[in-house]
């Protein structure tokens, strides 16, 4: 535990990997100040001194998760014609599940104010599934154009499925739902023309 006046390296993230942890134990309504820095092993207003209250810590979280997502997926077309179009693919799709996945992602539906703190860096332009949609829309082209994805199949519709199934399945998962990664999987296997 970290006592008053010494610096807690990566504040931020080890804030919201305890959130993470406490939400995927006991579920979002688990989630608190005092759970998070407690699981986090740090002072309790450490929270509150680096966010304006949880709804605040709560919205940048999921934006902090998406923006990982988003990151990884515009590395997608300078991937092209190198490795697996599938193993590429599931890297971006896996990520969106990693670090808590549904439960994390359902949380700013959970408190109101969240929610609005997300819409807005939404429409402001913060990363989410339109970059992560468009990033792989931009790799798939790179990829048909090299014979390594289906000429028949749009890569913009491709990607939408792919992240609309995505969406789905993290809005409807719950903490120990069989492995969405699986039926993503399956998706793209059948995108690549795999049947």
């Amino acid at each position: 535990m970290s006592p008053r006046g010494v610096a807690t390296p990566d504040v931020t993230e080890l804030l919201f990997a305890a959130a993470e942890r406490v939400v995927v134990r006991d579920g979002p309504g688990a989630l608190t100040s005092r759970a998070v820095t407690t699981e986090a092993g740090c002072a309790k207003g450490l929270l509150h001194t680096h966010f304006a209250g949880m709804d605040a810590f709560v919205a940048a979280l999921c934006l902090d998760r998406f923006a990982r997502t988003a990151a990884t997926a515009r590395a997608l077309p300078a991937l092209a014609g190198s490795g697996a179009v599938a193993a590429h693919l599931a890297t971006v799709t896996d990520a969106l599940f990693d670090s808590g996945g549904p439960a994390v992602s359902g949380l700013a539906l959970t408190r109101p104010r969240a929610a609005e703190r997300f819409r807005e860096a939404m429409a402001a332009g913060a990363p989410g599934f339109t970059a992560i949609q468009d990033a792989i829309t931009a790799y798939l082209r790179a990829e048909q154009a090299l014979g390594r994805f289906p000429a028949a199949t749009d890569p913009g519709t491709a990607a939408l499925s792919l992240v609309g199934t995505a969406h789905h399945l993290l809005m409807t998962g719950w903490p120990g739902a069989p492995d969405p990664k699986e039926e993503l999987g399956r998706l793209i296997d059948l995108l690549l023309g795999g049947g």
